[in-house]
């Protein structure tokens, strides 16, 4: 498996020569500069695939797009949508061209990845991500004040978010608010509440079927244009996997997984496994959704969380948590093995260690959300102990 990490471009308060004293090779980077919707030229992304390939003796290569975002016009199937489908292709095609192959994106609508607390305090003094359920429905509830938000939570959940918004300052309120809208590092669609009840009131009529249609139009109009340049595009799974402020998910579970693959049936729609995001769904049973779906993985996030009953999730140690770390590495490599085996010329599927604690040096270091150095770097030592262990016994490629 290609040892790969995500990095956010120049601004990045990871280095270039850190990542590579970390282990990895690959680079997983995006042109966060460019809106939503506009082409991504041939110009932009051969200045970053040099950048990051600029220094011979690092031997980095940028290994794939995280991500080549989906406008939202395209998720609302709103208005004439034809020049956002051909912007979408050409990007594809430039792409291509300049030899980055893997596409990572999400159909998420509105928000990306979602927390409600982004420095969760662990022993020692280390912090992490956590979603907490009960200041998660305060919000949907007494801040956003969504319609018949208070119908779809029990009544325990209820009195608990009554009882934080009672004790909550306007500061608290304004740092949930910034904590909810920092799972899009390179969005620029960034809302205050009132902000978000409009974005919302857009989706006003559009359920889980509706926003499936669109998705699926959506592989229609841009796969073939992927498999015809050789490029393998690769959905993110939902984080959380449930329905967020009235907004469906529909890329949550098995269901949804077999849905996307059989929408358009291709080598060039493929999935993002990641198993921190499936993880985080009381409904996923991950070790198995691996194994179900290893011939369409692409690539991976490898992270790991811990759930509470009430919905409440923390990201855990990388080989912590619920999901069965071990397992899930091994379906990967014995699914690479056999792509090998069958004449595959790309078949090592790259892996990023997915959000990390922040620990050490890197505490108020101002990293992105959940990528400091030092936490990312402990995750992807641990894994890659896992994947040397587990090669060796299975006598499998790593």
């Amino acid at each position: 498996m290609e040892q790969t990490w995500r990095w956010f471009g120049p601004d990045d308060a990871v280095r270039l020569p850190q990542i590579r004293q970390a282990g990895a090779s690959g680079i997983v980077t995006a042109l966060h500069h460019i809106p939503y919707g506009v082409v991504w030229s041939v110009d932009e992304i051969s200045r970053r695939r040099d950048m990051i390939a600029g220094d011979p003796v690092l031997g980095l290569r940028w290994s794939v797009v995280e991500s080549l975002p989906v406008s939202e016009a395209i998720k609302l199937g709103e208005g004439n949508l034809a020049s956002l489908f051909d912007n979408y292709r050409q990007s594809l095609r430039n792409l291509a061209s300049c030899g980055v192959t893997t596409v990572c994106y999400n159909f998420m609508a509105v928000i990306d990845w979602t927390r409600t607390e982004l420095a969760h305090g662990l022993p020692g003094g280390g912090t992490a991500l956590r979603f907490d359920a009960v200041v998660y429905a305060a919000f949907d509830c007494y801040i956003l004040e969504r319609a018949g938000a208070e119908a779809e939570y029990p009544d325990d959940v209820l009195n608990r978010a009554r009882r934080w918004v009672a004790s909550a300052s306007e500061a608290d309120k304004d740092s949930l608010l910034a904590t909810i809208m920092a799972g899009l590092p390179g969005a620029y669609d960034r809302y205050d509440v009132p902000g978000l009840r409009r974005m919302l009131a857009r989706y006003h009529g559009i359920g889980r079927e509706e926003f499936r249609a669109n998705y699926a139009r959506f592989l229609r109009e841009v796969v073939p244009a992927a498999e015809e340049c050789g490029v393998s595009l690769c959905v993110h799974p939902d984080d959380p996997p449930r329905d967020l402020f009235g907004l469906p998910r529909i890329v949550s579970s098995a269901d949804d997984l077999q849905f996307i693959v059989d929408a358009c049936p291709s080598v060039a729609n493929g999935i993002t496994f990641c198993t921190g995001a499936l993880g985080a769904g009381h409904q996923n049973d991950v070790p198995a959704m691996a194994k179900r779906f290893a011939p369409h993985i692409r690539f991976a996030h490898l992270r790991n969380v811990s759930k509470a009953p009430d919905g409440s999730f923390m990201e855990a140690d990388h080989l912590g948590g619920d999901v069965d770390m071990v397992a899930v590495v091994k379906t990967l490599l014995k699914e690479q093995s056999r792509r090998r085996d069958a004449g595959h010329s790309n078949w090592r599927i790259p892996f990023r260690p997915d959000h990390g604690h922040e620990l050490l040096d890197d505490i108020g270091r101002g990293t992105h959300p959940g990528y400091p150095l030092i936490g990312r770097l402990k995750g992807l030592a641990e894994i890659r102990g896992v994947m040397t262990a587990v090669a060796a016994i299975g006598g499998l490629p790593m």
